[in-house]
Parts: C-alpha cells; structure tokens; sequence
C-alpha cells in the first residue's frame, strides 16, 4: 500500500509503444465484451467455489473489500502481470510477476498483496478458472479472503476487472514483454488509472472512494 502514490510522470515502460499511448485518455474501443479465448481456462482446478454460491453481499457493489482478478498475457504467453480492481470503487492494484504466471508465483504476488489490506477489504476474490489459480485453497487459509471462480470463457462475470484489462492494454499492448516492467511502474500505471474521475463513482476517483473504504473499520 505504501508504494501505491508513485506519481505518473516516472512511468518509463521498457517497450516504446507503452511510452506513446500513456498519457492518453483511456478508451477500450469495443462495442461488446467476447468470450476470453485463454487456454489454460478448463475447469481442472480442485475444490473451487462457483460464483453461483457467492453470497448477496459479496456481488453487492455497495460493499467494499471484493475484488476480482486476472491475469494480462505478455510476449508470447511467457510473461503476465497481474490485476486486481475492488468493486465498490473501482480501485486498481497491479501484480509484478517477473518470474513467471505459475500457482505459485502467482499465490505469492496475491498472498502479498491482500494481507497489505485492511482486514474489512479482504472480504472475497473472484477469478477464472486458469491453471494459476491452483493454490487458491492455500491463498483463502493465507488471507481469509474467500475465492470464487467463474463459469468457463465467461469474463463478464467479473465485469470491474474485464472493464479495466481493456484500459489496461492501452499500457500493455499485446506482444510486449511484460517481465521488464518493474514494480514502481506498475505502481505508477495504477495510480494514474486511480486517479481518474469516473462517471460512474459520481465524477469521485477510485483513490478518494477506497480511501473512504480504507478509514472504515467494518
């Protein structure tokens, strides 16, 4: 948490068309979400809760401590970074993942991040069902924050995090090794994405409403 307020202007990506587009007004530019096309989504993993069995209040937006997660593929599927935006305010945190998108680098990097949180805004994490995600059950022991997996090729149901990996592509074009960007980079892409008003927060940041969330001690 305390790294998050790098301010923009020391974004420098390691790739040049990272450097063109980010001072640019975001727009993802589609007219409808697709079916994710990832490979290793398959429904394999072990003991998964289904976000049918997630709880009213846990898809409720009003409730703040849920998020949603994912992974953005790099160069030829051999580098990732990692996603996770907080429902009630849209608030964005990026994963460094410069050793890879195993289940066990990625529990790490996730592990990591949660327990920096407020014990109140570590309520759930909703996720796909990709291979990275094998030690899930490990991560919930870890956090006490509850994962819930969605149907297969269906990313729409976590809309926060699809919604902002389109944003985020304007970034992280595809084909660009994502291995070569650091953590105050990545810290720095999310503080300018958290700094914009959004219409749907009442013209309200996503920092200013998860800094409300943070000073209630639900």
């Amino acid at each position: 948490m305390n790294r998050l307020g790098i301010p923009a202007s020391l974004i420098q990506p390691a790739h040049p068309s990272i450097n063109k587009r980010a001072r640019q007004h975001l727009r993802t530019g589609r007219t409808q979400r697709r079916p994710s096309k990832r490979n290793d989504v398959g429904g394999q993993l072990r003991d998964m809760v289904m976000l049918s069995q997630k709880p009213p209040d846990a898809e409720d937006r009003a409730v703040a401590g849920h998020w949603d997660g994912d992974l953005i593929i790099g160069k030829a599927g051999k580098s990732a970074v990692g996603t996770l935006v907080e429902r009630h305010s849209r608030y964005v945190m990026l994963l460094e993942l410069p050793h890879g998108r195993t289940a066990e680098r990625v529990h790490e990097a996730l592990t990591v991040q949660i327990q920096r949180l407020p014990e109140h805004l570590r309520r759930s994490l909703t996720w796909d069902q990709g291979k990275e995600m094998a030690e899930h059950a490990r991560f919930t022991i870890d956090t006490q924050a509850q994962v819930y997996f969605c149907d297969p090729h269906s990313p729409w149901q976590r809309g926060s995090n699809e919604n902002t990996s389109g944003l985020l592509r304007q970034y992280f074009p595809k084909g660009v090794d994502l291995s070569a960007l650091s953590g105050k980079q990545l810290d720095a892409i999310a503080h300018e994405l958290n700094g914009r008003p959004r219409q749907t927060l009442a013209w309200r940041t996503p920092a200013e409403v998860f800094a409300s969330a943070v000073a209630t001690t639900a």
